[in-house]
Order: structure tokens, then C-alpha cells, then sequence
């Protein structure tokens, strides 16, 4: 789910073990281009419905339009599913080329092969049509092997005209691994009003949630939820809430976690946490969760960035972000060690102690984010712009 000026991390991961604060000034001030100042730009994104895309754009409209998504075979009339995402046929760029300017390829091509997405740049290169690629991910979090995600990598990242990409860490890791540089932009608000700037709850606890989802596979979340079990129990009025989705105890799932339900439903007999096994939220729920929560623990073993993370700090809850990847270049946070290699449970208990001690305010300024999606939609249209 995505920049700024705290120092840049090396281009692999860092083995933080403590609990870190890492922090960023507000975007300068900028102003909207007058209406008329600039042709209108057309850009085929992919996705185009996704929120971290549509806020691409200033509130009000820009000279930037973004086609809409075409709607995928077997998807419902009226439904807002984008994925798979039909603008990466090779065959609907032939038949739409005279429809856009510009393609910004973000995410949503993690099941197409080395050789499906060459045909596409293929077909995009004799069209005479610039690709930009936003890198988003440098490992795919819903891959065990890192090995098809590189693959394609291997192929988007050379072929770009332009790259874009989140962290001033993850720009570091493209110029080492590909030569490449890549414009850093950060992600902007997830969250919309009047949620932006509605007052956090008054309650007499400390809650820290773990939102296990499906359990993908950059999570393990049993290992995090013990050591903060364990952590909590010291702490006066503290507790643990812990959510996920029913499929993980679905043997027919793709997402099916022999025994994990198990064991979280032990830990909660035993007084230690508070479950809750439900569907997906909509957004109005996740929102009402996440500002409902002190704390939120991503669980995460690998990565690059998150929007998770981003709707925390729109909502004002404190994160605890791993030391994987680059998540603690995106927003104010606190962090402890977890990657591949394991957990540091020592620098779990640091960073949620420091958080129940210290209770960081790091809620965005809403004035500061308006700013900041404007100054973002700008460089944007300046990128596209510049290919034209």
C-alpha cells in the first residue's frame, strides 16, 4: 500500500535492533497551476481507481487526466475492480494508443510473465508511448520467492522512460541494482475527510493492534503477537487486540494457516490479547479501527513500503514499522527488528514500551498534507510533461 528528507537508509535493509523515532519536516508551500496554463495530459495508469492514485491529483483537478480503469472480464457492472488490470494487454494498447499520452505503470502486474510484460513494452515503445514506473515494491509482499518479482523488475525498471519511487532508501537500492535513478515522491494522504480531521477517541486504555489480514507471505505474526503478549502484561490498563480474516482456518483457502487461529484463541483464553476474526473491512470500518488504536504493529518480515502505514498517519496512530524495507523513511514511527532472518523480540518489547511511556502525537497536519498532494500532483504533470 508508499519521500522524504530524513537520511537515506544503505540500498539493502538495515538490521535496526532498537526501537528508532525517525521524523520529517512539513512540504514546502506550492501553488496550482491557473486553468489554461498547460495542454491536458492523458495518462493510461494502472491502476487508475486505486487510492494511492487517484490522489495523484489535486481535489480540485489539474491538466492531468487519468483514463478510467476498463472494467475486467467477469467483473460486476458497476463494481470498482481493477485488478487484472486490462490496460497491460498488449493487444488494448494497440487499440487505445490514440486515447493517452502517457503510461504510468504502478502495481497490478504481479501474475504477468517476463514474456507477456516484454510484449507489452514492445508494443508501447512502437506506439511511441513513454512509460513511467512508480516502484513501489523492491520485494513483492505476496511472493515467497523473491524470484518472479525480480524477473520482472529486471525488465520495467531498464525499459522505463522515468521512475518514480517513495523513499530516498528504495531510490538508493534502484541506482544500485540497475544504474537507474528515480525521482523520490512521497505517498500521499490515504485517508479523506472528515476523517483527516476527526477528533481520536478519549478511552481509559492502551490498545496496540496486530492486523494479521490473510497472513501473506511477508507476514509472521504469531512470533510479534507473544512478545507483545508477553510485554503488555507489565503494563498497567495495556492490551492487545488482535484481528484477522476467517480464511486463514479455511482448509480450502488459499490463505488457509494450519493451527495459527489455534493458537491466537489459546493466547486469548489465557487473558493475554482480545481476537477478532472478521472480513474484510470496508473503509469506513478500517478507519474506524485504526484510530480506535494506540498503536499498530505491521508484522512484517520483508517489504518496501506501506499505505498501512500512511492511513496511520493521517488518523494519528503510532506505528511499529520492522526494520525491513524502507517504512520508516515514509512517516514518523518508531521500529524493531524483524526481516528475514527473525525477529528481535528485545527491540519489539523497547519500541512498545516506548510508545506506552511516551505516547507520540505524529497525527499529519491535514493544511500539510493538502500541500503535499498538491506539490505531489505538480511534479507529477512536470514528469509527464517532460516526456512530451
Amino acid at each position: 500500500m508508499p519521500e522524504s528528507t530524513v537520511p537515506a537508509l544503505s540500498p539493502t535493509p538495515r538490521a535496526d535492533t532498537g526501537s528508532r523515532r525517525t521524523d520529517r519536516p512539513p512540504p514546502s508551500p506550492r501553488t496550482a497551476p491557473a486553468p489554461g496554463d498547460a495542454p491536458t495530459i492523458t495518462v493510461a495508469s494502472v491502476p487508475a481507481g486505486h487510492v494511492y492514485v487517484r490522489h495523484l491529483s489535486p481535489p480540485e483537478g489539474d491538466h492531468v487526466t487519468r483514463l478510467d480503469d476498463p472494467r475486467p472480464c467477469g467483473a460486476p457492472s458497476g463494481s470498482q475492480q481493477w485488478w487484472p488490470p486490462v490496460m497491460l494487454d498488449p493487444d488494448w494498447v494497440e487499440r487505445n494508443a490514440d486515447a493517452f499520452d502517457v503510461f504510468h505503470l504502478h502495481f497490478g502486474f504481479d501474475a504477468q510473465s517476463p514474456g507477456a510484460l516484454r510484449e507489452l513494452l514492445e508494443t508501447l515503445r512502437r506506439k511511441g508511448k513513454p512509460l513511467v514506473y512508480t516502484v513501489h515494491d523492491l520485494v513483492n509482499p505476496h511472493h515467497r520467492d523473491e524470484g518472479a518479482h525480480r524477473a520482472q523488475l529486471d525488465l520495467l525498471v531498464p525499459a522505463a522512460d522515468r521512475l518514480v519511487t517513495l523513499t530516498p532508501g528504495a531510490a538508493e537500492e534502484i541506482a544500485a541494482r540497475w544504474g537507474r535513478t528515480a525521482l523520490v515522491l512521497p505517498h500521499p494522504h490515504v485517508v479523506e475527510e472528515p476523517e483527516l480531521t476527526r477528533p481520536r477517541p478519549r478511552h481509559g486504555r492502551f490498545v496496540v493492534g496486530v492486523h494479521a489480514k490473510s497472513i501473506r507471505p511477508n507476514m509472521d505474526p504469531l512470533p510479534v503477537v507473544k512478545v507483545l503478549a508477553d510485554a503488555l502484561a507489565d503494563l498497567p490498563d495495556a492490551v492487545l487486540r488482535v484481528d484477522c480474516h476467517p480464511d486463514i482456518d479455511d482448509p480450502a483457502s488459499h490463505w488457509y494457516a494450519p493451527g495459527v487461529l489455534g493458537e491466537l484463541r489459546g493466547l486469548e483464553r489465557a487473558g493475554l490479547l482480545e481476537l477478532s476474526v472478521h472480513d474484510y473491512f470496508t473503509d469506513a470500518a478500517l478507519w474506524d479501527y485504526l484510530i480506535g488504536l494506540d498503536v499498530s504493529v505491521l508484522p512484517y518480515r520483508f517489504g518496501t513500503h506501506s499505505g498501512w502505514l500512511e492511513a496511520c498517519h493521517d488518523l494519528g496512530t503510532t506505528v511499529l514499522a520492522p526494520s525491513c524495507g524502507f517504512y520508516a523513511q515514509q512517516r514518523p514511527c518508531l521500529t524493531y527488528g524483524h526481516d528475514r532472518r527473525g525477529l528481535d523480540a528485545a527491540s519489539l518489547r523497547d519500541a512498545v514500551r516506548t510508545a506506552y511511556e511516551e505516547r507520540p502525537a505524529w497525527r499529519a497536519d491535514p493544511a500539510d498534507r493538502a500541500l503535499e498532494r498538491l506539490d505531489i500532483a505538480e511534479r507529477h504533470a512536470a514528469l509527464y510533461g517532460s516526456l512530451l
